[in-house]
């Protein structure tokens, strides 16, 4: 039997016995956090905006604690349908890209096609997300008055 040395604690462990300790540790994981987000959750409106502990991603990612929780019922009215469907467009789109780079050698017209991977990034960054619907332009001024302790007399969200 093979032993492995872990050297941050010196333990010896062998590679079986490691990989079902993680095998246990993600099953409990799996259980333990949507039952830790559920009593959170219920406690405190995490990431409600008009909760007592609102936070710029937290909506983000309560919807994929919620998601993980409560399921596929949790998502708006077709997400779930335009999610699949953009996937199989992103698939095509880089099948095509690739079939031109290869077989096309004169104009090149692969380089003109949108990657997806670039066009999901404003998804995932709010910062770019909001840059193009308008609501982070506002966002950094914004940010600087409430520091400064300025108050607006109407609301200036987009």
């Amino acid at each position: 039997m093979m032993c492995i040395v872990d050297t941050a604690s010196g333990l010896m462990a062998s590679p079986r016995s490691m990989f079902f300790s993680q095998l246990i540790g993600t099953a409990m994981g799996c259980i333990i956090t949507p039952l830790v987000f559920s009593i959170f959750n219920t406690a405190y409106h995490l990431g409600d905006p008009n909760g007592p502990y609102p936070a710029p991603y937290a909506l983000m990612y309560r919807g994929i604690a919620l998601l993980g929780v409560e399921g596929f019922d949790s998502l708006p009215t077709h997400c779930l349908s335009l999610s699949i469907w953009f996937f199989l467009a992103a698939i095509l789109i880089n099948l095509v890209t690739q079939l031109l780079e290869k077989f096309e050698t004169k104009y090149r017209i692969y380089r003109f096609i949108p990657s997806p991977m670039c066009m999901a990034i404003p998804f995932y960054l709010g910062v770019a997300s909001g840059l193009i619907c308008g609501d982070s332009l506002w966002g950094i001024p914004a940010s600087v008055l409430a520091l400064a302790g300025a108050k607006a007399p109407f609301c200036m969200k987009f």
